[in-house]
């Protein structure tokens, strides 16, 4: 069955907002003009059903909205809020937000875990991020990693997974993943947002020497997660020719369930992964 094109120039279900803008950080470290000019001109491309929401630090909000008066954007910016200040900076960031809602709109609070996800932590977080607003939550990968993505669940928030870094100990296995992508499979409703180093569709070996993941792993991984397939083999992957037809033949309802399962990941180059997926026949080319 063919995926029904929601978004400019049939961009398919699958990959629908799947793309939020990082700019600001590692690799790229783009600066705050530059990365605002690379995000609107994306969200006004014939790409932007793909483009999700723009990540900006709270530390740097008042750089962010001064910019963004010299702008004058027709439509307030869809933002994720990433917490550098520490949990107790999340009401005064939520409040700065909020009082510039002619520029900004908050989506989305992304924020680390402490390395023991505590009850009460997650509590405070459900406290001060408003109902409306997606909450991120990372917990640390190591012992009791998986016991902390559980907790994340339960509290309403969304695991997010980081897949890489400045350093090879960034890089979860191949197993590490699959184990993170069953927790949320098995949590009725659960979501998970992953991000670092997903710059290509498909796993390879980049000039760090580093096996890096693709997005496209994942999202087959997760389609095979939810129907009982071999995980561990879409992750490990290098076959893109191969991953692009099982994605291909996902059914407009396999591809709502994957989607509900892997909402977003963030990625500094908007091109690359639309490059990525035209090159692998996934995306029509223009």
């Amino acid at each position: 069955m063919e995926l029904t094109p929601p978004g400019p120039r049939g961009v398919p279900p699958l990959f629908a907002r799947l793309v939020d803008d990082s700019a600001l950080f590692p690799p790229s470290d783009a600066a705050m003009p530059e990365a605002l000019k690379g995000h609107f001109a994306s969200r006004g491309g014939d790409r932007s059903g793909m483009l999700g929401v723009f990540l900006c630090q709270a530390s740097r909000l008042p750089e962010l909205i001064t910019e963004l008066i010299k702008i004058k954007p027709a439509e307030p910016l869809p933002l994720s809020l990433i917490i550098d200040t520490g949990l107790g900076g999340v009401p005064k960031a939520i409040s700065i937000v909020e009082s510039r809602s002619e520029l900004l709109a908050l989506k989305m609070v992304e924020m680390p875990a402490p390395s023991d996800v505590d009850e009460t932590w997650l509590e405070r977080v459900s406290e001060f991020v408003p109902e409306d607003v997606v909450r991120v939550v990372e917990p640390r990968r190591g012992v009791g990693w998986l016991d902390g993505v559980q907790k994340v669940i339960e509290h309403g928030s969304r695991p997010k997974i980081r897949c890489g870094g400045q350093s090879p100990e960034n890089f979860p296995a191949v197993d590490e993943v699959a184990d993170f992508l069953a927790v949320v499979a098995s949590s009725t409703g659960a979501t998970f947002k992953a991000t670092n180093s997903l710059h290509r569709a498909v796993r390879h070996t980049a000039d760090d020497g580093i096996e890096h993941h693709g997005f496209l792993n994942l999202l087959v991984a997760s389609a095979r997660c939810l129907s009982g397939g071999d995980v561990r083999g879409a992750l490990a992957s290098t076959d893109g020719a191969a991953l692009a037809e099982e994605a291909r033949g996902l059914s407009d309802e396999a591809a709502t369930a994957v989607r509900a399962m892997f909402a977003s990941y963030a990625c500094a180059e908007f091109d690359r992964p639309v490059g990525d997926l035209v090159d692998l026949g996934l995306l029509e080319a223009l």
